[in-house]
């Protein structure tokens, strides 16, 4: 039960064949894109936002948008971020502008920032931050690659890191082909599942299915179901996965009814994932998750040199505004797993996703709260 509530807790807060030739460089399309300022864009309220001057303070609401602001070169610029960013290198020098759930609008007001990003978990503090005469831009959710993306791009012109956001997408992109090489040629696709625990589960238009469909994976929740949902014992035996895929805090699953009566069961066939990589749509993550999904889904045919590194992507873009990527040129200096040069290990550290709304509706919420993953 206790790692139940921790499971739910971080969702709320709130996922090349063997011998080919690993790559060696991979580009992006040249973007037009050029960071000049101000900048009039619409965000997910329907509010046209507008910025004046590249901002200087930035506080985001939710550790996928902390990410990415690292990742684009841009954490120079953060001064306040949540405690489920605090894996970043450097977050302990910022602000921390949690509450018990949420954020709290003081500690965003006391870090005088320019600019709020607020992706989607966020929906709650958005008019309180307004009303507290905030600038604040709300992100859509993400539930495919594409959205990751978007978003994306969308945080580099927000913030003047066009040049980075670029780099991070196409270095996301090359490893996202890198790794549907590796399922290419594969017949049978292995029947996967993810478990949260209290017969919580991932189906069709999430984050985390998308993460299958790159994999070449079945996600066997999505063929009947919607977003992340309950659903009963029967139900889930009948779906029969092959695979349980789960977090660190929820190996045991596979050995509790009804999954041990399951072939996922009966093999004791998981593949486990670090939380954050689940539960923070943001380019890292999706590197991580893709990699470390398809490496033990896999094995045979997984080759470690489908990796492609930060430093061998390259975009063709010119914005001579753009800001240094301090911590993206390549993966061993990234803040997010630093001193690595490949996809984080499933067994190292997390950082949990998203804000919740309240922890006494957590089971009863969940599916809907775990619709705002960002």
């Amino acid at each position: 039960m206790r790692r139940f509530a921790t499971l739910f807790v971080g969702l709320l807060l709130l996922v090349s064949t063997a011998g080919v030739a690993p790559a060696t460089a991979a580009s992006a399309q040249t973007t037009d894109v050029q960071c000049t300022f101000p900048v009039t864009l619409t965000d997910a309220t329907g509010t046209e936002i507008t910025i004046e001057e590249r901002p200087e303070r930035v506080v985001t609401t939710n550790p996928s948008a902390a990410q990415t602001m690292w990742e684009i070169g841009g954490r120079d610029q953060v001064v306040g971020l949540t405690q489920y960013a605090s894996y970043l290198e450097g977050a302990d020098s910022r602000t921390n502008v949690s509450a018990g759930f949420g954020v709290n609008v003081e500690k965003v007001v006391g870090a005088n920032p320019d600019l709020v990003i607020a992706p989607n978990a966020s929906a709650g503090d958005v008019q309180a931050l307004r009303d507290a005469g905030l600038t604040v831009y709300h992100l859509p959710a993400a539930t495919s690659i594409e959205d990751i993306s978007e978003k994306t791009t969308t945080v580099g012109r927000l913030t003047g890191n066009c040049e980075g956001a670029a780099e991070a997408n196409a270095w996301m992109n090359a490893n996202v082909d890198a790794v549907e090489n590796v399922s290419a040629e594969v017949e049978e696709r292995p029947k996967v599942l993810y478990a949260m625990g209290g017969g919580y589960v991932a189906a069709n238009g999430t984050f985390i299915d998308a993460l299958f469909e790159t994999v070449g994976a079945d996600n066997v929740a999505a063929r009947d179901y919607t977003d992340y949902l309950k659903l009963s014992d029967e139900v889930l035996l009948q779906l029969d996965p092959e695979v349980l895929v789960v977090t660190e805090e929820m190996t045991g699953l596979v050995n509790q009814e009804p999954y041990a009566s399951t072939t996922a069961g009966e093999t004791n066939s998981t593949v486990v994932l670090q939380t954050r990589d689940l539960n923070q749509p943001a380019p890292r993550s999706v590197v991580n998750a893709v990699h470390n999904l398809s490496s033990q889904l896999y094995p045979e045919r997984y080759d470690e040199g489908s990796y492609v590194p930060r430093s061998a992507v390259t975009t063709g873009t010119d914005d001579s505004t753009a800001s240094s990527t301090e911590t993206g040129a390549s993966p061993s200096t990234s803040a997010v797993d630093s001193g690595t040069n490949s996809p984080a290990s499933t067994t190292g550290g997390d950082g949990s996703g998203f804000t919740a709304v309240a922890a006494l509706l957590a089971v009863v919420a969940a599916a809907a709260m775990a619709r705002g993953r960002a």
